[in-house]
């Protein structure tokens, strides 16, 4: 499966109580092209992760509706849309909302540790939508163990395709998930409910230049130059 035919199988999808960017419009954020556009966003990032053989995926549970329902790229805000690009050689990410900015807490300390990262990362959830109260489409949930079965080969297609040499679990829901599903992986302490901190050192410590598996830092790496966020014409 290539990229293009994975953002078409991701496209395909539609569930209850479930907002897929790569398919679904919002009435309130949303410009009139924005699934579109997220679908660019996303066939361009795994297109440049897989030219430079990323070596890692960061896997977390599901998407937010700060992040990457409005970006289509996970763990990734609207302020970090632009770092993103620029960790992937520039390509053009562009924005797909319209009104204010928004940031999202765990996106950015994403990427405050991604920025120090030598080698791009692919970023996914295991499961890959946003799922929400009913009635309630800007809020948060859990998804459910029948969602994450039916979704389940999109995750697996896209393993095969990356062919990562490490998959890093980010939070407990999404350790236990991959380890439902039979996928090996380092388990990380999530960043948000004050696990910034722990976070951040578990990433230095899982890629320090004595741990096991593909060394990922670079103590002396500048940080990335910030660019404005591109919109859309």
């Amino acid at each position: 499966m290539t990229p293009s035919e994975f953002v078409c199988a991701l496209e395909a999808a539609s569930l209850p109580n479930v907002f897929n960017p790569w398919r679904d419009h919002c009435a309130v954020h949303d410009r009139g092209d924005a699934a579109a556009l997220r679908r660019e966003n996303l066939r361009l990032f795994l297109d440049r992760a897989i030219a430079t053989e990323v070596s890692t995926m960061w896997v977390g549970r599901d998407l937010g509706y700060r992040g990457g329902r409005r970006t289509g790229v996970p763990f990734t805000d609207e302020v970090h849309l632009a770092t993103a690009s620029t960790l992937l050689g520039d390509i053009d990410l562009i924005r797909a909302t319209e009104g204010p900015v928004m940031a999202e807490r765990t996106a950015a300390v994403i990427w405050r540790v991604l920025e120090q990262v030598r080698q791009p990362v692919v970023l996914w959830n295991v499961f890959p939508f946003h799922p929400h109260m009913a009635g309630d489409p800007m809020s948060n949930r859990c998804h459910t163990r029948a969602e994450r079965d039916e979704t389940w080969p999109l995750l697996e297609a896209l393993v095969e395709m990356v062919q990562p040499r490490r998959i890093i679990a980010i939070g407990r829901d999404a350790s236990l998930a991959l380890a439902d599903l039979g996928v090996d992986a380092d388990a990380i302490r999530h960043p948000s409910y004050g696990g910034q901190a722990e976070f951040m050192s578990g990433m230095f410590a899982l890629y320090s230049p004595s741990a096991t598996g593909p060394p990922l830092f670079d103590a002396v790496s500048p940080p990335l130059g910030r660019r404005r966020l591109r919109e859309a014409p």
